[in-house]
């Protein structure tokens, strides 16, 4: 869908590069510059303290792109990153706002140097504001800063952290969204736009209903824990075989008979202290204790059974593992065949976004640090003499 896009990434981690990954699975050349020593995402393992010759981590939002290694702190270096923005459509990056402006890659001067360009820029807390240069990592400005750990959290219960990248992908997906659109602005107006997404602002959203009740109304309900639900029927149950289901609540009163009559207590539906949906909220621990008795008496393959049959909402708690072999989860395209260097492939997650009858997975392994330099700066019109100066320079590698 985006071939003929051309994209030049100068971004470190995940969720600058997640977007470019994104643009690259779906056709767009994705050149992606690094310093020489290469993107600090590669030693993801290493920084854990755990030996591994691959790294998947940085495969999954890397593959399909094009590698150049460029020294962007010398004169020669910043020129050719110029050349390369001259031609591109795009240019995706995480570096934050003043780092931008000592190098001359500010909005301002690239889009003088090409008025085309979309300008995509990820930073922790935005272009503005007194904190705009603060370094931001998404379990900082993403989980920590915007609210969604803590609200996450049952109330009392200490921090705990997010998972790998889970805010840089998606802000990475916003990213996505915002290019995308720039473009299609472009083919009106003729003109590039600046696009600006933040760990924050983007955490921000992904709670927005929950904003939405603390800007209206002032404040926002905590995280309860299981017994203190104030929605006690939709939550988690044990089944016989220890596995955990997750049942969902949609119309209070007539939820509520389906569920009684599905759990085989029907008997439950006279009990004054369930009777309406305040009086479940009041007493929500005798009527988890009441339902996790009911679902500890069956395996979670006959409560499977018994709720699609009776058309409740559910899911099954599931780990990685699991996920991994779900025929569901496989069937809405989950997983691809990541390729390697050595034309072997492995498994890897697709991303969120099928497009039927066209070719939306990897176009090739990720890069090697400076995998395709030469071949980048020949088609910018740098002869092999002027690289391989370059290369003796140190400004390329």
């Amino acid at each position: 869908m985006l071939e003929g896009i051309k994209v030049v990434e100068f971004a470190t981690y995940i969720a600058a590069p997640s977007a470019g990954g994104l643009m690259a699975d779906w056709g767009a050349d994705v050149v992606k510059i690094e310093a020489l020593g290469g993107d600090p995402i590669r030693r993801f393992f290493g920084s854990l303290g755990v030996d591994s010759d691959t790294n998947p981590v940085f495969d999954l939002d890397n593959r399909g792109k094009r590698g150049i290694a460029l020294d962007t702190s010398t004169q020669d270096g910043r020129k050719i990153l110029h050349r390369l923005i001259e031609e591109a459509d795009v240019f995706l990056t995480n570096l934050r706002p003043g780092s931008l402006d000592r190098a001359g890659l500010d909005w301002s001067t690239l889009s003088q140097l090409n008025p085309r360009l979309v300008f995509a820029s990820v930073t922790g807390y935005g272009l503005e504001g007194e904190e705009r240069d603060r370094p931001g990592f998404d379990i900082a400005a993403f989980w920590s800063r915007s609210g969604v750990g803590r609200l996450t959290a049952p109330k009392g219960s200490e921090p705990f952290a997010t998972r790998t990248a889970f805010g840089d992908h998606i802000t990475g997906l916003a990213t996505v969204n915002g290019i995308l659109a720039a473009l299609l602005e472009r083919e009106h107006t003729g003109k590039g736009r600046l696009v600006e997404t933040s760990l924050l602002r983007t955490g921000i959203y992904a709670l927005g209903s929950d904003y939405a009740i603390q800007l209206k109304m002032g404040r926002v309900a905590s995280t309860k824990t299981r017994h203190e639900s104030a929605q006690p029927l939709s939550n988690y149950f044990k089944t016989s075989d220890n596995e955990w289901i997750c049942m969902v609540m949609r119309q209070s009163e007539a939820d509520w008979h389906t569920i009684a009559e599905a759990i085989g207590r029907p008997d439950l539906l006279e009990d004054e202290r369930f009777g309406s949906a305040k009086a479940r909220k009041k007493n929500a621990a005798a009527l988890v204790d009441e339902l996790d008795t009911a679902f500890a008496g069956k395996s979670l393959a006959d409560w499977e059974q018994i709720l699609d049959a009776f058309d409740i909402v559910w899911a099954p708690y599931q780990s990685p593992a699991q996920v991994a072999e779900d025929p569901q989860a496989i069937a809405a395209g989950a997983f691809v065949d990541m390729p390697e260097p050595d034309g072997s492939t492995y498994r890897a997650p697709a991303g969120p976004v099928r497009f039927h009858g066209a070719e939306d997975g990897p176009k090739g392994p990720a890069p090697h640090t400076g995998q395709h330099t030469d071949q980048i700066l020949s088609e910018a019109g740098y002869t092999a003499d002027e690289i391989k100066t370059l290369k003796t320079q140190k400004v390329i590698g």
